[in-house]
């Protein structure tokens, strides 16, 4: 297999094979996000990438069971090269299971059902979306490209392709000032939804990013450790009338939150309510994240 920059993949995905499908981001404007700045968007051509396949089934066999196709928005593909790409991954690893991508709204509103559809018929199993908020401001704020619609609009249409679809939750995205209606928008986002996976990040600030400019200039407040578990709280409280399991699979959070909804609900909610209980300075510091 050959890499090119830095290769991001989703916890979940630790242990697939990673094969770049496109290099880099096509969107890359989210101003709180350092990922692929050292890569320039382009889409690698099917030739390549299956090349990249054979060398990994002559290195592995029969063994791999997961594989994940890199980089951001690899949705973004002409639907018929993700089918012939897909298809020719079962060809040689008959154990695959789950093939996985990342995909945002604004780029799976590109895929009418019916190619959605197609993917998943070729092998698409999963794919992992930063949704991130579900607050129109808030999403404004960190340039995601997307309305509270348009990510309920793609969400809606994975659901009835049977694509399983991971959205991701920040906690803490929208400062202090919009903490509430962050918690409660997104809620009723992912109440229409409806995703298999919630996962939780704390938002955090990396320098180079717009949003570190304006933590340093305080227009943007971190929430203290409390506060980010009371909006998480929050987040979960008003979670409603959906099958869907939340996990916190992320050195960024404050405490383990993960559970099936709806039967884990109350005990998720007695979880948070006991981390609340000890002190700030039990946890780690906001602008720290835990290795």
């Amino acid at each position: 297999m050959r890499y090119q920059g830095t290769v991001y993949r989703p916890p979940s995905e630790g242990n697939s094979l990673i094969i770049q499908a496109t290099i880099g981001c096509p969107h890359n404007q989210c101003s709180f996000c350092n990922m692929y700045k050292d890569s320039q968007f382009r889409i690698r051509s099917v030739a390549d990438i299956k090349k990249d396949l054979d060398m990994a089934k002559e290195y592995y066999g029969d063994l791999i069971e997961t594989l994940f196709f890199a980089d951001g928005n690899t949705i973004l593909m002409k639907t018929k090269d993700l089918v012939e790409i897909f298809a020719y991954t079962g060809k040689l690893f008959p154990k695959v299971h789950r093939i996985t991508v990342y995909g945002s709204a604004k780029y799976i509103l590109l895929k009418s059902l019916d190619e959605l559809r197609a993917l998943r018929a070729a092998g698409l199993k999963r794919l992992h979306s930063g949704m991130e908020s579900g607050d129109d401001e808030v999403l404004q704020l960190l340039n995601k490209g997307a309305t509270a619609e348009e990510v309920i609009e793609s969400g809606q249409r994975l659901r009835k392709a049977d694509i399983e679809t991971s959205q991701y939750i920040m906690i803490g995205a929208g400062g202090r000032r919009l903490s509430q209606n962050h918690a409660m928008n997104s809620a009723k986002v992912l109440n229409q939804c409806n995703p298999d996976f919630i996962r939780l990040r704390t938002f955090m600030v990396f320098p180079g990013t717009p949003i570190y400019e304006m933590y340093k200039n305080k227009s943007f407040q971190l929430l203290t450790p409390h506060e980010a578990l009371k909006e998480m709280r929050l987040l979960i409280h008003h979670i409603e009338g959906i099958h869907s399991t939340i996990l916190s699979d992320h050195h960024s959070n404050y405490w383990n939150v993960e559970g099936k909804l709806p039967k884990d609900k109350n005990h998720m909610l007695q979880e948070i309510d006991y981390a609340l209980t000890l002190d700030n300075s039990n946890f780690r510091d906001p602008t720290v994240a835990r290795l």
